[in-house]
């Protein structure tokens, strides 16, 4: 009997069967894998593809797979589109009302940025608009948190991070690491960071060009803030200017997240920009054990 008049409830069946042979596994003790399988069989009963349409899906994931190695992860730049990083970050960092969110750390992140003092200069070739960046680190209930480490990353006036091209930029340019001071303050100056593009030269590009999704990034700069016994806070800052903001193919920005970099006077006569944000730690969960 063709799939497309085979009785639905023997289809159903089926795809039970399909899940419940995982559930029975002894080396996968996750319900994970099981429950992919039962909605990955949903989803083929509800969009009934051809086989054609099948084997192209195939053919993506084969794509998708040869497109990663040391230097790239495809795998991870269609989790990142599809939205699908931004929901496991959210649903394994809940924060309480007026916390700072977690956001997606993103491909670019280094884990050996340099430690500075307050104040300095991380553009180290100087090229783009002066940014005085202020922030202070804060507990739910306003008080401040001294010591925090502030580590940032960001992209270039051109969009472009440090590690995407080593023969153009300094070694660590546009990185560093600050401690915050008894008033939970810090501050440094960098450049005005500029929005860029996903990479779009592999099988996950060439799909969303196809069905006309933008793969672009609102300007931002990127934080990790860690102090006990408060939750890391890994996040963004965002150009709340940047007409990409609505569009964030990661789906990083909150409203919460939206900073006003405000033009200031340059002695040098030139555009500078001053941004002052605050970011707010809740209380670390005490550990349970998994059953």
């Amino acid at each position: 009997m063709p799939a497309s008049t085979m009785p639905t409830h023997t289809m159903e069946a089926a795809s039970r069967a399909a899940a419940e042979r995982f559930r029975r596994a002894d080396r996968d003790p996750s319900p994970f894998l099981a429950s992919a399988v039962e909605h990955l069989h949903a989803l083929i009963r509800e969009t009934r593809p051809s086989q054609e349409d099948w084997r192209a899906a195939i053919e993506f994931l084969t794509a998708t797979g040869h497109a990663v190695d040391d230097k790239r992860q495809e795998w991870m730049l269609l989790s990142d589109v599809l939205g699908v990083s931004a929901l496991v970050e959210e649903l394994n960092a809940p924060r309480p009302l007026g916390a700072t969110p977690n956001t997606v750390r993103g491909v670019f992140y280094r884990a050996d940025a340099p430690r500075y003092p307050l104040g300095t200069d991380i553009s180290l070739d100087g090229k783009g608009d002066p940014l005085t960046v202020r922030g202070r680190v804060v507990d739910l209930d306003g008080h401040p948190i001294a010591g925090a480490t502030v580590e940032t990353w960001q992209a270039n006036a051109q969009g472009r991070y440090e590690n995407q091209e080593p023969e153009a930029q300094p070694e660590h340019n546009l990185r560093g690491v600050f401690t915050t001071g008894a008033d939970g303050g810090f501050h440094y100056r960098t450049v005005k960071p500029a929005g860029y593009a996903l990479p779009d030269d592999g099988p996950v590009g060439a799909l969303f060009r196809r069905i006309g999704c933008p793969m672009r990034r609102p300007a931002h700069l990127h934080f990790i803030i860690r102090a006990e016994p408060y939750e890391t806070i890994s996040t963004h800052v965002f150009d709340g200017n940047d007409p990409d903001l609505s569009d964030d193919a990661l789906f990083g920005v909150r409203p919460e997240l939206i900073g006003d970099f405000v033009p200031v006077c340059d002695p040098s006569g030139g555009r500078a920009w001053a941004l002052d944000f605050t970011f707010v730690m809740a209380r670390a969960k005490p550990k349970r054990d998994r059953p």
